[in-house]
């Protein structure tokens, strides 16, 4: 059963963060994408306000990270550590060596 599509999820720009809030889930990525504002001079993507995540969610935030020279993560969402274990990424969305 797909996941039910949260009118709560967006991403705002404030400052240098990127600030995510609701679900990132794969219903909610298509509509995101299109809500995300210039990335230029982002440091922090703040997952503060997030519920929950999934791999299309992360594919998100990975592709966002790899975009930036460097960025930091704020918040801990429920999945996140599991998802960046299982693909290998680094505490800030890039692939882990070795």
């Amino acid at each position: 059963m797909p996941a039910p599509i949260d009118a709560n999820s967006s991403v705002t720009r404030a400052g240098e963060a990127l600030r995510f809030a609701g679900v990132l889930l794969r219903a909610q990525v298509p509509a995101l994408w299109k809500q995300l504002p210039a990335i230029d001079g982002v440091r922090v993507l703040d997952l503060g306000a997030v519920a929950s995540i999934d791999s299309a969610g992360l594919a998100l935030l990975a592709e966002v990270a790899s975009k930036l020279d460097g960025v930091a993560l704020l918040g801990d969402p429920p999945g996140l550590a599991e998802l960046r274990s299982a693909y290998r990424l680094d505490d800030q969305l890039g692939f882990a060596a070795g």
